[in-house]
């Protein structure tokens, strides 16, 4: 029987009964509400919630379960000529997202950017027979085997001609973004770089909801290595959270700024 964590969204395989704890939740990088970890069983979940469409652009829609659930980001599904890869992972695969998805062509691949994504990836997985890529610096963080789980290392996995998986790093050590090399180029980011509110920015964090930050050194590297991807058009976890044009150069000038931050003199003029 599959038991749902009510605050993340990670999937756990149980008897009957729910876990006596998350192991994600536990982890810095999430939290156990104050109130205490909650479970729901996958059956009541797609009972009261659903998944809403958004179309971002020709071959570009995202997914989102409504009402929010768990951490409420939303997943990616890029069409490309040699097949569709899902990109992040949502809890609620309903009856409608099945039939959408396979009147889109089926699934390719499964791609998922860090481990507060997994959801029930496994079943999503099952449902498409679509092979589930996970960086393997991340394996820890699987609560559920699968057969359809391929573990990848490096920092370049190619899923097409048009799609590759780019690890970074910083937010998990498998930390992954995906590059759409369509265009002038797109970046799915999940929340490895976070699109600020007025979408004009992007941070980097260790902990979002702790808000711990990452070292000078990481941000630097991540920056560095975006700097040689080609891309305009940013798209982080979350609803609202798109930049649609000059993406990389506010990713550079965003790194800058987080650098120089964390570099000032706090004895500087004006900083307490």
């Amino acid at each position: 029987m599959i038991v749902l964590c009510k605050a993340c969204g990670t999937s756990y395989e149980t008897d009957g009964t729910h876990p006596d704890h998350c192991k994600i939740c536990e982890d810095e990088r999430q939290y156990v509400p104050a109130t205490g970890q909650e479970w729901i069983h996958l059956a009541p979940l797609l009972a009261g919630h659903s998944n809403k469409w958004k179309q971002h652009q020709a071959n570009l829609f995202s997914i989102q379960t409504v009402p929010e659930f768990a951490i409420g980001q939303r997943a990616f599904i890029v069409r490309t000529p040699e097949g569709n890869i899902l990109w992040d992972c949502i809890a609620t695969l309903d009856d409608a997202t099945k039939a959408l998805i396979a009147s889109l062509g089926g699934l390719k691949a499964i791609a998922i950017s860090h481990p507060h994504y997994y959801t029930t990836m496994q079943e999503w997985a099952a449902e498409f027979n679509a092979p589930l890529y996970l960086h393997a610096s991340d394996r820890e963080w699987i609560m559920r085997d699968s057969p359809w789980i391929t573990l990848w290392e490096g920092d370049t996995l190619k899923l097409t001609a048009e799609v590759s998986v780019i690890r970074l790093g910083g937010h998990f050590a498998g930390g992954s973004v995906l590059h759409w090399a369509r265009d002038a180029g797109v970046l799915l980011c999940g929340d490895i770089l976070q699109v600020t509110p007025g979408a004009d920015a992007v941070s980097f964090m260790w902990s979002y909801p702790n808000m711990l930050p990452l070292p000078a050194a990481t941000v630097s590297d991540i920056t560095r290595r975006l700097g040689n991807v080609k891309f305009t058009k940013l798209h982080g976890a979350f609803e609202g959270k798109d930049i649609p044009e000059n993406a990389a150069d506010i990713v550079r000038r965003s790194g800058e700024k987080y650098l120089a931050c964390l570099n000032a003199d706090p004895k500087a003029p004006g900083r307490r």
